[in-house]
């Protein structure tokens, strides 16, 4: 087994002062940053994702801004790749795929941002493309959602993807349990 850490959109867009700030991004970047440390320590591939905004009027992760940056917590460091998107899941006209396979990995371990859109399209996308899949879920983030006049709130939000991805998906663990994983 070849395994991969994927930390998808964990920008400064996404942490306060930034135009979409998320419920728990910092504790979620922690949690991120832990996993970034026990990969790296065991010279593991890691994966970055960044989302750049190609939709007419974006408010957030505009190319060229700070916003869009790579948050300094869990920032890329030479060696490890950083994939550039434009769409919810990773692999959509993306190179993700390719440094995947480069590295011969067959298990991803998922984390960032945002749990209820980028990381359910990429955890389900990999599935389908044949990855096992672990979703880090305490190293993950979202936001409040408005449905039909009812606001739903972050750890609703999250609980519920979480639940939706744990079967067939995803194992979904904490960070801890996933470091324990891998060791």
């Amino acid at each position: 087994m070849s395994i991969a850490l994927v930390v998808v959109d964990l920008q400064r867009d996404y942490f306060p002062g930034g135009n979409m700030e998320l419920v728990g991004v910092e504790k979620a970047a922690e949690n991120a940053r832990l996993l970034l440390s026990a990969f790296r320590d065991k010279g593991l591939t890691v994966v970055h994702v960044q989302h750049l905004s190609a939709r007419p009027n974006a408010t957030f992760f505009l190319p060229g801004t700070k916003g869009a940056e790579i948050h300094e917590m869990v920032a890329p460091i030479p060696g490890e790749s950083v994939v550039t998107k434009n769409y919810p899941n990773s692999f959509r006209d993306t190179n993700l795929l390719a440094v995947l396979k480069a590295t011969g990995t067959d298990s991803l371990v998922l984390c960032g941002a945002m749990s209820h859109m980028c990381i359910d399209a990429t955890t389900r996308a990999a599935f389908d493309l044949g990855f096992r899949c672990i979703v880090a879920e305490d190293a993950c983030a979202t936001r409040d959602l408005v449905f039909q006049d009812r606001t739903v709130k972050a750890a609703d939000v999250h609980a519920s993807f979480m639940a939706a991805l744990s079967m067939p998906y995803a194992q979904v663990l904490t960070a801890k349990e996933t470091m324990a994983q891998i060791v």
